[in-house]
């Protein structure tokens, strides 16, 4: 089976992270976001502001000029606008034009990072945004401010990310081993989300959970894949002494689970800003096992950025995703026609809106 690549279309009624919030202060910040330009800073009150990075006249980039108290100066004839995107100030001339406008986005500050819809500003809802499981609770420690830049297409990226098959083979020196070669991946689907996961029983810890972990023996390891749609992943991670009961309960008694947050915000077709955070519940007061943590697991995504970073390449040379579909494509085949409906119905929308428009 062959099956053609295709220029992907955002999905735009969603929340992204930007950025960190610590990367927002008073200073402009130019980011590509979902293929637009966007320029982002703090007001004086310390709330966050985005436009397109677009001045309406020249088309110069706002991010070029400078901030006057709350607002943006162009830097090529001084046009300020403000937070909402309306020209507030023309040199020389009194009268502001209607047109003279810069699109805003919605933004919302959550779990230390500043969240941005691309979409219908009706539709920005904030209490959609994805919660971040154990965030502040005593007794898990977090990591958080981490960014990767990744040279493919985000779908690339969300398929590997409910793909536990590749850990065996990608990931042996950090959070894989062969003990999981032959062990079966079960997929279920639910409203807005897929979740592949596998537990691999009475096996030799992996590397990370050797350098970490406090096991004397054997252990049953889980790995619980989420991709909440579009593009936002967790993934619960951890180990029991093998031949425990496998119910929530103890996994929620285990001396060893973490959860990490992934959230992919595509930049352009065929890049993708990587944000991450880690929660874990073991070393939680130790300050020198994050440092730890950290590099082990930017080398694990490093080892993905990697090999996607060739399989972009040879897509575009190749003018195809995939030749053959496997067992394991279960889930990433799940997401990318969950993706394409979602796509679909955005299309549909701005099409009745349209007509309704000109009619």
């Amino acid at each position: 089976m062959t099956t053609p690549t295709s220029t992907t279309t955002f999905v735009k009624n969603a929340w992204y992270v930007a950025a960190w919030s610590a990367e927002i202060g008073r200073h402009l910040t130019a980011r590509t976001l979902l293929g637009e330009n966007v320029v982002l800073w703090r007001r004086q009150d310390g709330t966050p502001a985005a436009l397109v990075d677009r001045c309406p006249h020249k088309l110069a980039p706002l991010s070029l000029g400078e901030l006057v108290g709350d607002d943006v100066q162009c830097g090529y004839h001084g046009m300020t606008f403000s937070g909402t995107g309306q020209c507030v100030r023309i040199p020389g001339q009194a009268a502001i034009p209607p047109s003279a406008c810069a699109r805003s986005f919605p933004l919302v500050e959550r779990y230390g990072a500043v969240w941005i819809w691309m979409g219908d500003p009706a539709h920005a809802d904030p209490a959609v945004i994805v919660p971040v499981q154990r965030y502040g609770e005593p007794g898990w420690a977090l990591v958080d401010g981490q960014y990767l830049h990744f040279k493919t297409n985000y779908l690339n990226i969300t398929d590997n990310l409910v793909d536990p098959a590749h850990t065996t083979y990608v990931h042996k020196n950090t959070i894989g081993n062969s003990a999981a070669e032959d062990v079966g991946v079960k997929v279920e689907q639910g409203e807005g989300h897929v979740l592949a996961y596998r537990w691999i029983n009475d096996a030799e810890p992996v590397p990370l959970v050797k350098a970490m972990g406090d096991f004397a023996g054997r252990v049953d390891r889980w790995q619980y894949y989420y991709l909440i749609l579009p593009s936002v992943s967790y993934v619960d991670f951890g180990c029991l002494d093998a031949g425990q009961e496998h119910g929530e309960a103890e996994r929620n008694g285990s001396r060893f689970r973490s959860f990490s947050y992934n959230f992919l915000t595509p930049e352009t077709e065929t890049t993708t800003h990587y944000f991450w955070l880690h929660l874990r519940n073991y070393h939680a007061q130790d300050t020198e096992a994050d440092a730890q943590v950290v590099r082990l697991m930017t080398d694990t995504f490093l080892e993905d950025a990697a090999i996607l970073a060739r399989i972009q390449q040879e897509q575009e040379r190749t003018g195809v995703r995939e030749y053959v579909r496997l067992g394991i494509d279960n889930a990433p085949a799940r997401i990318r026609r969950l993706v394409s409906r979602l796509q679909a119905a955005e299309s549909d929308s701005v099409t009745t809106q349209t007509t309704e428009a000109t009619s």
